[in-house]
């Protein structure tokens, strides 16, 4: 048997990391069993779907190091669902109902009222083919439950149907039918909610497991019993928690918060989402992962939290910083070269201020820094200026190596008898602008000589 996962996102938005969360589970898992990986579109919501949401999907997929076996879309596959539904009609496990929501509310109402469990009472089904026949002379068009197997014989006398898996995630779960209502498949238009399409192409492209979000665990009762009134196993579930902000709320594809497009515009580094999107709520400790290999080497479904994984997106920013500080020069010497940083000294220009940068994108300014001086007014008090135009007269003659900035400044506080931060903070200054940075002694043979006193005030 081979592993298949899916990844089904909706097109109505772009995926945020919240979404990139299960991608990355159903990806990691396919990986780790040398298994197959789908990338489904469930656009069945024909109004809302857009083709732009699909193509940037597949783009942040690909940024993050997602890459699908296949690639489908469910609005190509309505003839397969039809025939579904005809199996489940002809079996007498789709009924219609002709019930309005507002009638529909009024019932759920006199339920809890009374007690009861506020679950759909099954009424269409004693309606007669002439109150089916004045409804639809009405105008009405009905909607279509699946019957859930919770009875004997009667489907008014409900008793408890205990369904049972064992989570990839959460290990052991239970599911009582008896405590849901039959759940509506198909729209009053005819058009499909997302449960029977996801049971059909389950089934139809053998998928083996399936990892989501915790928030289907009731829902995964309802879809085993399709899969099985349809005369198929279910795969195997597992149920991962779900990603928040700090304060509990949860990530909206309309808001845009924390997009994956947005982040990558932002310059953080795919690993960085990845690290963060995978290990957050689990019992590894979050930590910048170098590469996807890795990754897929500590992934472990099982140690992720039932809990919800709360998180702050500073957190991206450390695990950004702690990337890129070790970050090799040839993984990122072509987007170096594209910004203008290339030649003989690109690499121990990259060795020397990595380690200050907290997107790769920042070194440019460093590059601009080195090479041309300060792009920031330099601002020294008048006893400062003084000091480093008679600092510059000591500046040590060429070749200049990662001694030089030791053997400049010992010989200026000889001659000045400044030391410590009054010594080497005003010569930072004059030579970069900035009070902080890579370590001088790393930029100043960069510079030369010549470029150097250029900087003298």
């Amino acid at each position: 048997m081979t592993v298949t996962v899916r990844f089904a996102p909706s097109p109505t938005g772009y995926i945020h990391i919240g979404n990139a969360r299960p991608a990355f589970y159903n990806w990691l898992f396919a990986q780790k069993h040398n298994g197959k990986f789908i990338l489904r579109y469930d656009d069945t919501d024909i109004e809302r779907s857009k083709q732009e949401y699909s193509d940037a999907i597949a783009v942040d997929l690909a940024w993050l190091g997602i890459k699908p076996d296949i690639v489908d879309y469910q609005s190509k596959r309505f003839p397969i669902y039809d025939a579904a539904v005809e199996k489940l009609k002809q079996a007498g496990l789709l009924y219609p109902c002709y019930e309005t929501a507002e009638e529909l509310e009024r019932r759920r109402k006199m339920r809890l009222s009374r007690k009861l469990p506020p679950v759909y009472g099954r009424e269409a089904l004693k309606l007669t083919a002439e109150e089916k026949a004045k409804y639809e002379a009405e105008g009405r068009k009905p909607h279509w439950r699946f019957l859930l197997p919770n009875f004997k014989q009667d489907p008014f006398n409900t008793e408890r149907t205990e369904v049972h898996w064992d989570d990839v995630v959460r290990g052991p779960q239970t599911v009582d039918l008896a405590s849901m209502s039959d759940p509506v498949l198909v729209r009053e238009d005819g058009t499909y909610l997302y449960t029977l399409p996801s049971v059909v192409d389950d089934i139809d492209m053998n998928v083996t497991h399936i990892l989501r979000g915790d928030d289907h665990v009731t829902n995964t009762g309802v879809q085993i019993a399709i899969f099985e009134a349809l005369g198929a196993t279910a795969p195997q579930f597992g149920h991962l928690n779900l990603l928040t902000t700090v304060s509990g709320e949860g990530l909206s594809k309309r808001s845009g918060a924390l997009s994956v497009g947005s982040l990558r515009d932002d310059g953080f580094e795919p690993m960085a989402v990845a690290s963060l999107a995978v290990l957050i709520g689990t019992s590894e400790s979050v930590a910048a992962i170098p590469d996807m290999q890795s990754l897929v080497d500590l992934f472990d479904p099982a140690a992720t939290s039932k809990s919800a994984a709360k998180f702050d997106p500073s957190e991206l920013d450390i695990l950004n910083r702690a990337l890129i500080h070790n970050m090799p020069f040839t993984q990122v010497k072509d987007r170096l070269a594209d910004m203008g940083v290339e030649g003989q000294m690109a690499e121990s220009f990259w060795l020397a201020v990595r380690g200050n940068l907290d997107k790769v994108r920042d070194a440019a300014d460093w590059w601009k820094i080195v090479h041309y001086g300060p792009i920031d007014n330099v601002e020294l008090s008048e006893d400062d200026r003084e000091f480093v135009r008679s600092a510059f007269e000591y500046l040590p003659q060429e070749p200049w190596d990662n001694t030089t900035w030791k053997s400049w400044t010992d010989q200026v506080k000889d001659q000045t008898g400044r030391k410590g931060k009054q010594l080497f903070m005003p010569l930072r200054i004059a030579l970069t602008a900035r009070s902080s940075g890579p370590e001088l002694a790393d930029l100043l043979p960069l510079m030369g000589y010549v470029n150097t006193l250029a900087r003298r005030p």
